[in-house]
């Protein structure tokens, strides 16, 4: 439904109101609990509220992060703490992440901590994904350890079609449903301080080197390095008090998803506007709210993960039928098994060395070549790629190679005749049909003694001749591409005709009661002409002529 200008900017309108007053939410819990003290031996709080935002450019996508802390308790050394992460990119993919975590300043120096998250994700697909992430974490004045786990839930698989695939193998048609997973897995890093500034200083440099792994049924495992670096920069004079700036880059490689890397900024806004104004944290109190680091989606691949399905008809309901030449050697095996195939799609695979004429049954499809849609018992659809087959007649008894009954269509095919005496040959058979198509093939036809025809329509009706390569050769008699006398309503496009014979050489025959579709152009020759007995309805367009 078209929308108009004024519905489309009221929504959007209505979208910015909706996020506004979920955002203002969130700064009056922040604010909320900043400024209430839940300990009895503190007062004010130690650690308030801040909001981190975050940009990140990176080789393969872009992502901006907004990361809510609220302390929900505290006192001395410990904090009980909420973070409330969402997150974008520049490939339709946006993720939340709810979390609770317990951090705890002990005697040793070392600060530990252990967090819990709740993760949903829309991925670029418009699939939703869910997962529950539990981090551990150990961090000193010179040292950071850390981990995660990646545990997904809920529904782990979502149909995705643009990866479905179908391909031939052997006489059957196999079908793979396209799909994206999501994936478990866990990471690991260790960071240490470059000593280049004091252990008090505003500035600090830090080196991190680490590893993740992802893995999922009937996927390959995302597994490889990760090493990134992060200078940060609390107290800016500029800003306000308690700020702070951090500047990273990162940088990762695995198989799949190759080689990618990100250069990010992130700037923490303290949310504890009121009250009175509080002393400088010292370092390792500066570390209870750094942020918790983890991998920055929930993981998933898509791809032709799906179960192996056999097809067994196309889009619009035929029965699909595949024969190879392996197994359909003989002329009469291929007869017998497209007559068995009835009014149905056949795909041919291979090629058919015949002896004599091979019919295709009243209201059948024969392919050789080209892309066809076909669909799986679970109704989902693909696209098939047919590489081609060929039937190559060669016995002196076949006048015809192939012949086509009413409501026939041959397309993609090699069609193939060639005699060295006796009477003409015909390569394709179509006298007084009504409702043939004929297309995108390659139809050659050779006579030694005799004449060489490469499509006999005549007395037919309603026929399309398009697309096709078409070859009639004799070294002694005449030749001709198209022989159409009496056809009516024949549309003859886009087709490439050679003729090659001592004397005649004739593209196209036709009479006075043929009558020619005005969709009949777009059509190439190597010379010859046209041979009418009257003046036909209509006519057949040439690159440098016309017929008649």
């Amino acid at each position: 439904m078209k929308m108009s200008a004024g519905s489309v900017i009221e929504m959007t309108l209505s979208k910015i109101s909706s996020c506004f007053k979920y955002l203002v939410g969130l700064f009056t819990v922040a604010l909320f609990f900043s400024n209430t003290s839940f300990a009895q031996n503190v007062t004010p709080a130690k650690w308030g509220s801040h909001l981190d935002l975050e940009g990140k450019a990176g080789t393969k996508r872009n992502l901006g992060e907004v990361d809510l802390f609220v302390p929900l308790f505290q006192n001395n050394d410990t904090l009980l703490f909420t973070n409330i992460r969402g997150r974008m990119d520049d490939r339709s993919s946006s993720e939340g992440n709810f979390g609770l975590g317990l951090r705890h300043m002990t005697s040793s120096g070392w600060n530990i901590g252990g967090i819990a998250y709740l993760d949903r994700r829309k991925t670029k697909f418009d699939n939703y994904f869910s997962q529950t992430t539990l981090s551990l974490e150990a961090l000193s004045m010179d040292w950071d350890l850390r981990a995660n786990g990646y545990i997904p839930h809920g529904t782990r698989v979502h149909e995705v079609d643009s990866f479905n695939t179908a391909e031939l193998s052997g006489t059957s048609v196999i079908f793979r449903g396209g799909e994206e997973r999501s994936m478990s897995g866990y990471d690991a890093e260790v960071g240490w301080r470059a000593p280049f500034f004091a252990v008090d200083a505003a500035k600090q440099l830090r080196f991190f080197v680490g590893g993740y792994r992802f893995t999922g049924k009937g996927m390959p495992d995302i597994s490889g390095p990760r090493l990134r670096t992060e200078m940060t920069f609390d107290d800016i004079p500029t800003l306000w008090k308690g700020a702070r700036v951090s500047l990273g880059a990162e940088w990762q490689n695995d198989n799949p998803r190759g080689s990618q890397g990100f250069i990010s900024a992130r700037i923490h806004i303290p949310l504890q506007f009121s009250g009175k104004s509080k002393a400088r944290l010292k370092p390792m109190e500066r570390r209870m709210i750094d942020p918790v680091i983890r991998d920055i989606d929930i993981v998933s691949q898509a791809g032709t993960y799906g179960r192996a399905e056999i097809i067994q008809q196309t889009t619009d309901g035929q029965s699909l039928t595949v024969l190879n030449s392996n197994t359909t050697a003989t002329t009469g095996e291929l007869n017998t098994a497209l007559a068995k195939a009835d009014a149905n799609t056949v795909i041919l695979s291979g090629t058919f060395h015949t002896d004599d004429m091979i019919t295709i049954p009243e209201g059948q499809t024969l392919i050789g070549a080209g892309n066809m849609t076909v669909q799986s018992s679970s109704g989902r659809t693909a696209v098939l790629t047919l590489s081609g087959a060929t039937i190559s007649t060669k016995n002196q008894g076949a006048v015809y190679a192939l012949s086509m009954e009413d409501n026939t269509t041959l397309r993609g095919m090699t069609i193939s005749i060639s005699e060295t005496g006796g009477s003409g040959r015909f390569a394709i058979l179509a006298q007084n049909k009504n409702g043939i198509v004929i297309e995108n093939s390659t139809i050659t036809s050779f006579g030694g003694t005799g004449g060489g025809v490469g499509i006999d329509a005549m007395g037919s009706s309603n026929i399309v001749i398009k697309g096709n390569e078409i070859t009639a050769i004799s070294n002694t008699a005449g030749a001709i591409g198209i022989r159409a006398m009496a056809a009516t309503n024949i549309t003859i496009r886009n087709n490439n005709i050679s003729t090659s014979t001592s004397s005649l050489r004739t593209v196209i025959a036709g009479s006075a009661t043929t009558s020619f579709n005005a969709a009949s152009s777009g059509n190439t020759a190597d010379g010859g002409d046209c041979l009418f007995s009257g003046a036909p309805s209509g006519s057949v367009m040439f690159s440098t002529f016309s017929c008649p």
